[in-house]
């Protein structure tokens, strides 16, 4: 593990102008540097680079952050990964923090199991290119396939022999033990203890993880021998490395590409990868025929949203298509399935396409997920019973999607679709709602976000309870910035700035207090909250920290060893070097300056002041909403409607107050 102080060392060392430039073309624009955006198609520039910040963002797609988020993204990194690019970059040292012997332990067990796979994937590589049985066996096999040599070499593709004792030999030759030969399954041992290649006589397909380690092997027994095999392909083993439901064949060479398209294809086989990536579609990965985990799903998350199922159109692709999709949803993924005509798989469409007409393809055919199962389960469907089942499968889809807006339009559709009222199917959802909610209570008391925690409130589940408090949305459904998304930019640039002085507390004690203190103590005497969780943990960081003279927010925020809340803080600052302000000037005797900085600190008050009312009146609206739709709901109960009018009236006072307040303090 890379200790804290070379952490801090490379990140010293990264010049941001440095790093970007090895894959971004720059030009000076004023203090910055502009190019065009690596992580989207654009013509005109619109990617800053901001050597004094020491960060970067794109106005466009909005990534972007410090050297070691650039990196991330770009080269699709984990964070100790990217400082080990950087440090080889700049020639630093890497210094790694004592192990115990546990971790030693399990640390070489791993290195050294990746390290036997790695030599037995040139060992297969070898054998098929240099081999004469590899040559017209192995080969022959996959050019049949119609891989090109390029693509078997891009995949890394082998062959075994069929001795199976030559592997093992060889790896003894090579001085690899013979534990980890079987620990990564490339053989298993006898009674006897004899050591058996587990893929002999196959052409064999490494799995490379998004690291770009190689994990495991899927082999394949030859087409002239498939008769009478119980086993066509047979994997590597769960280890310490590989586990199925954990990996995605195909994800290492595609990760650029599907962080660039913001999309990912799904299809079920290792060929179908291969051929996609042979007709020209990179952004392609295989769940190799199991169901989608959420291991799976959070990997992909990393790169994209969204995702396109392409199966063939037969029972089995169908059937697949419908597998893991209520996960997809419920992670945030957005779903569209394509199913190929004539039964045809994703292999043998691609072999008889090019890319464009296979994008065209998916372009015109890929269906939105709910809208196909509308049409598979409905259609033709006359059998009151079947259709029953078919509406309530459908709708305990919809009801997994978190977003409440795109949950409603959906309902709002299906509604329209299959000829049942809207409120029905509300109803029905609903039900499915508190159904995953009581059967799962005490896990989401302890672990759901605010959007799942206030969903039963949104979509009127139930008789709606008080919102708890501060549970309000940091950005608008259009991107304009809010009042908890202002604050926060205002802590950003400005949290270490005291605007208040000699405030005396409850025991007489008198503190000066800064922009960060100022809004978190005004926030928690109201038991409000940003609304987000990472702005609230941003907020108290800077509480803490703004009592030293010395600690800025801004640098501090840029360079936080948390990558997300250094993306947050360039997308909260990016405005501040998009365009650079001309310098004030005037006279610069030191009563003029006094003067000026009087009334910055004036103004930075006024603004924190305003922002704090705007973002209770934005509270108390949401309030009224929740009355409003309770009001609705109470019928005939005549005791209840008067308290909730009454609650409402004394809400409406509150919001005008705060209105005035807004009304009469202008910024300037």
């Amino acid at each position: 593990m890379i200790d804290r102080q070379t952490a801090e060392k490379i990140k010293e060392a990264a010049n941001i102008v440095d790093v970007v430039s090895e894959f971004v073309t720059l030009k000076k624009s004023g203090a910055n540097y502009k190019g065009l955006c690596p992580f989207h198609n654009e013509k005109t520039p619109s990617f800053y680079v901001s050597p004094a910040r020491g960060t970067c963002h794109c106005f466009g797609c909005g990534k972007g952050g410090n050297a070691v988020s650039f990196i991330m993204e770009h080269e699709q990194l984990t964070y100790p990964e990217a400082l080990r690019w950087l440090a080889k970059k700049y020639h630093i040292e890497i210094r790694e923090r004592e192990l115990t012997d546990e971790e030693k332990e399990e640390q070489s067990k791993r290195e050294s199991m990746f390290i036997v796979n790695e030599w037995a994937e040139k060992y297969f590589e070898d054998l098929l290119h240099d081999h004469p049985d590899g040559q017209a066996i192995g080969m022959q096999y996959f050019r049949s396939r119609g891989f090109r040599d390029d693509i078997i070499r891009k995949f890394n593709l082998g062959y075994d022999l069929p001795d199976r004792f030559l592997l093992a030999s060889a790896a003894k030759q090579k001085g690899y033990k013979a534990e980890f030969l079987v620990a990564t399954g490339l053989c298993y041992q006898t009674e006897l203890g004899e050591l058996i290649d587990r893929y002999a006589g196959r052409v064999v397909f490494p799995w490379t993880g998004v690291s770009g380690k190689v994990v495991g092997f899927t082999a394949r027994v030859l087409d002239k021998r498939t008769k009478g095999v119980n086993q066509k392909y047979v994997n590597s083993p769960d280890s310490e490395v590989f586990h199925k439901d954990h990996e995605l064949y195909g994800i290492w060479q595609a990760k650029r590409a599907i962080a660039k398209e913001d999309r990912v294809y799904m299809v079920e086989g290792q060929a179908d990868v291969i051929s996609m990536h042979q007709c020209g579609i990179e952004n392609v990965v295989a769940n190799s025929g199991t169901a989608l985990s959420l291991h799976q799903i959070h990997m992909l998350h990393r790169f994209t949203s969204n995702i396109t199922l392409i199966y063939d159109g037969d029972a089995a692709g169908i059937h697949a298509a419908l597998r893991g999709t209520d996960m997809l949803l419920s992670e945030g993924m957005s779903l569209r399935v394509l199913l190929l005509p004539n039964g045809q798989d994703p292999d043998e469409f691609a072999r008889n396409h090019t890319a464009e007409d296979f994008r065209n393809y998916i372009e015109a055919h890929q269906e939105d997920f709910i809208q196909f199962k509308t049409h598979l389960l409905l259609k033709d469907e006359a059998d009151p019973k079947k259709r029953a089942d078919a509406i309530n499968s459908i709708v305990g889809s919809i009801s997994v999607i978190q977003d409440p807006i795109l949950r409603d339009t959906y309902l709002h559709d299906c509604s329209q679709r299959i000829g049942i009222s809207e409120a029905t199917l509300i109803n029905r959802m609903n039900a499915f709602i508190r159904s995953r909610t009581n059967s799962s209570s005490s896990t989401l008391t302890n672990d759901r976000s605010g959007t799942n925690a206030s969903s039963d409130a949104e979509d009127g589940s139930v008789s709606p309870s008080p919102s708890p408090i501060g549970e309000i949305r940091s950005e608008s459904s259009d991107g304009v910035s809010t009042p908890s998304s202002l604050l926060m930019r205002l802590i950003v640039k400005h949290g270490e700035c005291v605007i208040y002085n000699n405030v005396e507390d409850d025991q007489g004690q008198h503190h000066d207090l800064t922009v960060a203190q100022v809004v978190a103590y005004s926030l928690a005497a109201d038991r409000l909250s940003l609304g987000n969780t990472l702005f609230d943990r941003m907020l108290q960081e800077a509480s803490h920290h703004s009592s030293d003279p010395q600690w800025k927010a801004e640098p501090y925020f840029l360079h936080h060893d948390d990558i997300e809340v250094c993306r947050a803080a360039t997308e909260l600052s990016a405005d501040s070097y998009h365009v650079t302000k001309q310098r004030e000037g005037g006279p610069q005797n030191k009563e003029a300056l006094l003067q000026r900085e009087t009334n910055a600190v004036d103004a930075l008050k006024t603004q924190t002041e305003h922002l704090l009312l705007d973002f209770r009146k934005g509270y108390v609206e949401l309030h009224l909403k929740e009355i409003q739709t309770e009001m609705a709901k109470v019928g005939t109960n005549k005791e209840r409607l008067k308290q909730l009018m009454t609650e409402y009236k004394d809400m409406q006072q509150i919001r005008n107050a705060l209105a005035r307040q807004l009304g009469n303090n202008i910024i300037l």
